[in-house]
């Protein structure tokens, strides 16, 4: 009978394997684990050589670690071999279980000089069992499950003691070495990508604490206004941290700011800008609410910050005081469009006023555009189709039309054009002086707009000529707020410790589309010199100022 099958024989190569298999896994790193693994199968299995053929991740293999011999540990350790080549000697080696044995006879494999080997020299085999220098003998390791995972390395042995190859014993030994070698080696790498990732994470965490520390120093400290405020569902807009400039600027302790969104503090004109701005980030000068009631212009900026990958989205707004520079500009525009003597709407921003309300097409009795020419010339001269002369409004579909309440539209409503020349004005110029003039004009103006209501214009054509636009009056209205108007005009005004007297002309004309803001502004223009014919046919005796 065998010697390896005497049970001492066994009991000692069970504690031999025992405790080589409990020094792998007190390995601290991946490294040590390696070399454990090479140290084992020369100190427990009885191999005077012992390597340790490790899988990179581009599938070829290198020589890991090393044990037995210094001199072959010099010549093989860090060499790399082709992983077919590795496929290719597993698949001709003898099958003993788990494990691959090459003989020396089919050494001619390794022949390509690509194979990490190390050869021995000595005399040839005299007995059937006895281990050849140039044999091989291979154990895979695999990563659980046992023999179905991914092959992570392979162990290759040399010289065993005794100098005859292994029995059933001992192969069933390396090939449960290599088994828990192969656990244990992939613990090791589990552990050291763990290791890897928690570094990594705690690099990472050490830069987003700096860098949220950062954000809040910019945050905290930044001379202007920023905010965070919720972005979608039900909170958007609402502010979720505001900094201490934009608290200064408002005049609201950071306590009461969370109470509020954008949308409670923005003017009520501005709501619908916000809304835009704020939809997906963007840029817009609008007005903010202080505390005490008031509103200052702002330039509003917005960035949306995500939270994480797939986290909340949020707003990140700038706010900056433009005042000042929102004062500068309104008032240039103020002073471009309104007249500089009594503060009333210029000519230009009176056509501009009166233009805005018109179109070039005219309105037909059915909602439509009229046609004048024909459907076809009509569509042809405006580049219009079927389709488009179809439409409610001749296209203009986001257009009221202005109607002229004449004719069949008598008993409608439109926007009537009120021209006022003064009577007398002159006089006064002449006698008092220009001074006296422009106290008069200023007076007029105002009473003129204390007549009209919200929504109507007062504007000064130059000179001492005036026009209102009332929108929404039928004729016998346009009449009775000319009998207003003139009325207003008529009391005394003092200018330099004296009274003084002016009257007025009105003539009423009625916008309507189709028609040019200049042929609206003439039609109304003539009925006042009509009237004023007239007036001045039935009165032979004017008033004077005095």
């Amino acid at each position: 009978m065998d010697n390896e099958s005497e049970p001492y024989v066994r009991l000692a190569t069970l504690r031999q394997l025992h405790k080589v298999v409990a020094e792998l896994n007190t390995a601290r790193s991946l490294a040590d684990t390696l070399q454990a693994v090479a140290d084992g199968v020369v100190k427990g299995l009885g191999y005077e050589l012992a390597c340790v053929n490790l899988a990179r991740p581009d599938g070829d293999l290198i020589v890991a670690s090393v044990a037995g011999n210094a001199a072959a540990e010099a010549l093989m350790a860090g060499r790399v071999a082709p992983r077919a080549t590795w496929d290719r000697l597993l698949s001709i080696g003898e099958r003993w279980g788990a494990l691959r044995f090459v003989p020396h006879t089919e050494a001619w494999v390794m022949d390509g000089g690509d194979m990490p080997i190390w050869r021995t020299d000595g005399p040839p085999p005299r007995f059937p069992d006895e281990w050849h220098p140039e044999d091989l003998l291979l154990a895979p390791m695999y990563a659980p499950p046992a023999g179905g995972g991914e092959l992570i390395g392979v162990i290759s042995v040399d010289r065993p003691q005794g100098g005859r190859k292994p029995g059933p014993w001992g192969r069933e030994a390396l090939q449960t070495y290599a088994f828990q070698a192969g656990i244990a080696i992939s613990n090791a790498r589990l552990r050291a990508n763990m290791q890897r990732a928690l570094v990594r994470l705690e690099r990472e965490q050490q830069a987003l604490r700096a860098s949220e520390e950062s954000f809040r120093q910019a945050f905290e400290y930044a001379p202007s206004g920023m905010a965070v405020a919720e972005m979608g569902g039900d909170q958007h807009g609402k502010l979720l941290r505001a900094n201490d400039a934009l608290c200064r600027l408002l005049g609201r302790p950071a306590a009461t700011m969370r109470r509020y969104s954008f949308s409670d503090l923005v003017h009520p004109e501005d709501v619908g800008l916000l809304l835009r701005t704020s939809a997906e980030g963007g840029r817009a000068e609008l007005r903010l609410a202080r505390r005490d009631g008031t509103y200052v212009w702002v330039s509003l900026r917005n960035s949306v910050v995500a939270d994480a990958a797939d986290g909340p989205r949020f707003l990140l707004t700038h706010i900056e005081d433009i005042e000042e520079r929102k004062g500068r500009e309104l008032a240039l525009a103020h002073r471009a469009s309104h007249d500089s003597l009594t503060g009333l709407p210029n000519s230009a921003e009176l056509r501009a006023r009166l233009s805005g309300r018109l179109c070039s097409r005219p309105h037909g009795p059915d909602g439509q555009a009229a046609d004048p020419e024909g459907p076809d010339e009509f569509a042809y001269s405006y580049g219009y189709g079927p389709e488009e002369m179809a439409r409610p409004l001749g296209g203009y579909d986001h257009h009221s039309h202005t109607i002229v309440p004449e004719g069949e539209a008598a008993g409608g409503k439109g926007l009537a054009v009120l021209f006022c020349d003064l009577d007398g004005f002159k006089s006064i110029n002449d006698r008092f002086g220009h001074n006296a003039g422009d106290a008069v004009l200023i007076e007029v103006a105002r009473r003129l707009s204390s007549v009209v209501r919200d929504g109507d214009t007062v504007a000064r054509l130059g000179g001492d000529e005036f026009v209102v636009l009332a929108d929404g009056l039928g004729p016998e209205d346009a009449e009775d707020l000319a009998v207003r108007l003139r009325t207003a005009i008529l009391p005394p005004i003092r200018v330099d410790s004296r009274a003084v007297r002016v009257g007025a002309s009105f003539g009423i004309g009625w916008a309507g589309c189709g028609m040019t803001a200049e042929e609206v502004l003439q039609s109304a223009d003539q009925r006042m010199y009509m009237e004023k014919r007239s007036r001045s046919g039935n009165r032979p005796n004017h008033r004077r100022a005095g």
